[in-house]
């Protein structure tokens, strides 16, 4: 719209024509996910939840009581989730459980994202041989089923939640640099890579100021994605003996303690069981949330 200012004629910018972010465009399209906030708020419960574990927790998940009168008490007043075989609170290791199981998820993602971004960044960039031994590694990886190579790492040395943490985080990275991968090497071949290039940028920044800010969007997805699937990767090695180590609590070993008796203490196994359920349900419902949000293609 014109006004007229002394004699001077300025434009004015409409607001309706101004352009919106597409981080703002996501935020509101997410906003109308009813699925994906549920499980946005269920995570925000259980990591609120698992923060507070010490105060929250009424017993101390580690404690044995009585084996004769504590061991296999059914749900009551005063344990919400009964007690195990040696009379441990159900309810209070769910909880401590939740912090460890949360704990070796996010770091052995944080892992794997950073590791796929950079090599996948790197073999869509430079391609020719770099990229031909990156992807050729990422297929030989692939080539074997994920959980037996984790058992076959595990089993060969001391399980500690340090290993397993590192052993979760290089054996996820394959996916994510395969999606950055196609991502760059369609970015690389657009207008501001060239102007980048002609200008004389190096390679390392062109990559990290250009390049991977602009894949962030699949990124993010893949790592929501990831930590549910890394969750349930984790609860399979405790469950087989090769993950969190007892005393410590995390639903995977809780499970495999329940096993033994899951007719006459089903509530063993059934409660931690159920947490990796909606756990796991919750960060894929935000994944598939925030993939429609972030596809340019559905604005």
């Amino acid at each position: 719209m014109a006004e007229v200012v002394d004699d001077v004629i300025t434009t004015t910018p409409d607001r309706a024509l101004v352009g919106e972010s597409g981080w703002r465009i996501a935020a509101r399209r997410l906003r109308r996910n009813q699925l994906a906030l549920a499980g946005l708020g269920l995570l925000l419960v259980l990591g609120l939840t698992a923060l507070l574990a010490p105060w929250i927790a009424p017993y101390d998940p580690t404690a044995q009581g009585d084996l004769v009168g504590m061991g296999y008490q059914a749900p009551s007043a005063k344990h919400w989730l009964g007690t195990d075989q040696f009379g441990r609170d159900v309810f209070s290791r769910l909880i401590y459980g939740a912090r460890v199981s949360l704990m070796i998820a996010f770091t052995a993602v944080t892992i794997s994202i950073t590791l796929g971004t950079l090599l996948g960044a790197v073999a869509g960039y430079f391609g020719g041989v770099v990229d031909t031994i990156i992807t050729r590694t990422i297929d030989l990886i692939l080539a074997f089923p994920r959980l037996v190579l984790l058992i076959l790492i595990v089993a060969l040395t001391q399980p500690s939640i340090p290993l397993i943490i590192l052993v979760l985080g290089l054996t996820h990275w394959p996916g994510t640099a395969r999606i950055v991968r196609g991502e760059v090497l369609s970015l690389r071949e657009r207008e501001f890579i060239t102007a980048a290039t002609a200008l004389g940028y190096g390679d390392g920044r062109i990559i990290f100021r250009h390049l991977i800010p602009n894949v962030v969007a699949p990124v993010i997805v893949a790592a929501t994605l990831g930590i549910g699937d890394t969750i349930v990767a984790e609860a399979g090695l405790s469950f087989l003996g090769l993950g969190v180590q007892p005393p410590d609590p995390s639903w995977g070993n809780m499970v495999a303690d329940g096993r033994q008796n899951l007719v006459g203490a089903w509530w063993i196994a059934a409660f931690p069981g159920l947490a990796i359920v909606f756990t796991v349900m919750a960060f894929n419902l935000l994944g598939d949330g925030l993939r429609d949000a972030l596809d340019p293609r559905g604005r």
